[in-house]
C-alpha cells in the first residue's frame, strides 16, 4: 500500500466543479485584486473566528509582520515566542527590528510553557506570541492572564489551528490579534499561497489595511512605509468555496486522531498529549509522534509505502540565520527533544480505515 504524507486530491477532486466555478466566476469579472471574493471571505472568516475584523494578505509571514508593524512594534522592542515553531514565527519578530525572546515549550503539549513566560519579561517587552503548533490550542487563560498582568500585547500565531476551540472561543479571537496562514496543505488551504489577519481592533485593522498596502488608505496617498502583501482575488474565491467544508475536515481529523491514539500500542513511540475534556481544541493539523530512533522509524514506514514527515528537526537556536544570537540550548531541552524525535504520520480528510489501520500496524511493527 501506497499512503503519502499528504493527498490533497483528496480533499480538491470531491470539490472540483466547486473550484472551477471560483475560477471561471473571478476570470469572468476580471478583477483580480482587492475585489468583492476578498471582501466576502474577510466577511465569511471573520464571523467563523467570531471577530470584528479580517484583513486578508499575501501570506501567514506577512500577516504576523504586519501585526507587529500595526502595533508599533520595532528597533529596541522584545518580543516573547515559543523556542519551539516554524521559523516564520521568528522572522515576523526580527524582520520589523524587534528582538526575539524565546521560551521553552512544554514537554507534553509542545506548546510554549506559560510558567516560563513571566521570567522573561523586562522593561522592553512589548508582547507574546502563542503558536497554536500541529493545530492546538495553547493555554490561552494563562497566557492572557500574564500578559494582562504586565501590559503585553498577545499575538496568536494560528497558521496551524483554524477552526481550533476552547470555551466557545475559535483561535484568533484569544488575543489582541491573529495571523493566519493559507498555504495549500493547511487545515483551510488556498490552491497558493495565502494569509489573514484577524482581530477586534477596528483601528488596527484600518492600519494594517494599509500597511499590507504600499501604506496607503488612497491610492498614491502613502501614509505608512507600508509593503505589497494582499489576498488576491482567485485565492480568496477558493477559501471562500473551502471554507464551509472546514468544520466537517476538522472532525475527520480528529476522528483518524483518535484512531491513532487508540490503535498505536508501540513502546517505542510517545503520542501527543490530548486535553480529553476538550477535543475540540485540537485540529490535528499534525499529528506528531517521538520515537528515539526517529530516522529509523521514518526510513522503516517509507520501506513500508507510507509517507512522513519532520517538523521541525532543526531548533531555531540552531538556525544559521540566528547562529549570531547565541542562544544557549540549555535552556530550551524540551525544545531540543522534541525536534530530535518528533515524526508526523500522515493525517488528512479522505484517509480510509484501511490506510489508517496500515499506518498503525505498520508504526507496531517497528
Amino acid at each position: 500500500m501506497n499512503i503519502p504524507y499528504l493527498d490533497l486530491s483528496k480533499i480538491h477532486k470531491p470539490m472540483q466543479q466547486e473550484l472551477d466555478e471560483a475560477y471561471r466566476a473571478v476570470t469572468a469579472n476580471e478583477w483580480y485584486i482587492q475585489g468583492e471574493y476578498c471582501d466576502k471571505f474577510e466577511q465569511e472568516f471573520a464571523a467563523y473566528c467570531g471577530v470584528q475584523e479580517c484583513i486578508g494578505v499575501g501570506n501567514g509571514l506577512d500577516a504576523l509582520r504586519l501585526i507587529f508593524m500595526g502595533m508599533g512594534i520595532g528597533a529596541g522592542d522584545e518580543v516573547i515566542v515559543p523556542a519551539h515553531t516554524f521559523i516564520a514565527t521568528v522572522l515576523a519578530v526580527s524582520y520589523v527590528g524587534a528582538v526575539p525572546v524565546l521560551v521553552d515549550v512544554d514537554s507534553d503539549t509542545y506548546l510554549i510553557d506559560a510558567d516560563k513566560i513571566e521570567s522573561h519579561i523586562t522593561e522592553r517587552t512589548k508582547a507574546v506570541v502563542a503558536v497554536h503548533l500541529y493545530g492546538r490550542l495553547c493555554d490561552m487563560d494563562a497566557v492572557c492572564r500574564i500578559a494582562k498582568k504586565h501590559g503585553l500585547y498577545v499575538i496568536e500565531d494560528a497558521a496551524q489551528a483554524h477552526g481550533a476551540k476552547a470555551n466557545g472561543k475559535m483561535a484568533g479571537s484569544f488575543g489582541d490579534a491573529a495571523g493566519f496562514s493559507f498555504y495549500p496543505g493547511k487545515n483551510l488551504g488556498a490552491l497558493g499561497d495565502g494569509g489573514a489577519v484577524t482581530t477586534n481592533n477596528g483601528e488596527l485593522a484600518k492600519k494594517i489595511r494599509a500597511l499590507a498596502n504600499y501604506g496607503a488608505f488612497q491610492r498614491y496617498h502613502h501614509i505608512y512605509q507600508g509593503c505589497n502583501s494582499r489576498l488576491d482575488e482567485l485565492q480568496a474565491a477558493f477559501l471562500l468555496k473551502k471554507l464551509p467544508y472546514l468544520k466537517g475536515w476538522n472532525e475527520e481529523r480528529r476522528r483518524i486522531a483518535e484512531k491513532y491514539l487508540t490503535g498505536i500500542k508501540s513502546n517505542q513511540i510517545v503520542l501527543p498529549e490530548i486535553n480529553t475534556e476538550n477535543p475540540e481544541e485540537h485540529v490535528f493539523h499534525i499529528f506528531p509522534v517521538l520515537c528515539q530512533r526517529r530516522d529509523r522509524l521514518q526510513e522503516f514506514l517509507k520501506r513500508k509505502g507510507i509517507g512522513t514527515n519532520i517538523h521541525y528537526p532543526i531548533p531555531i537556536p540552531k538556525q544559521g540565520a540566528y547562529e549570531a544570537w547565541g542562544w544557549d540550548m540549555a535552556e530550551f531541552s524540551a525544545t531540543e527533544k522534541i525536534c530530535a524525535q518528533e515524526l508526523s504520520l500522515p493525517l488528512y480528510p479522505g484517509m480510509n480505515d484501511a490506510e489508517i489501520e496500515y499506518v498503525i500496524d505498520s508504526v507496531n511493527t517497528f
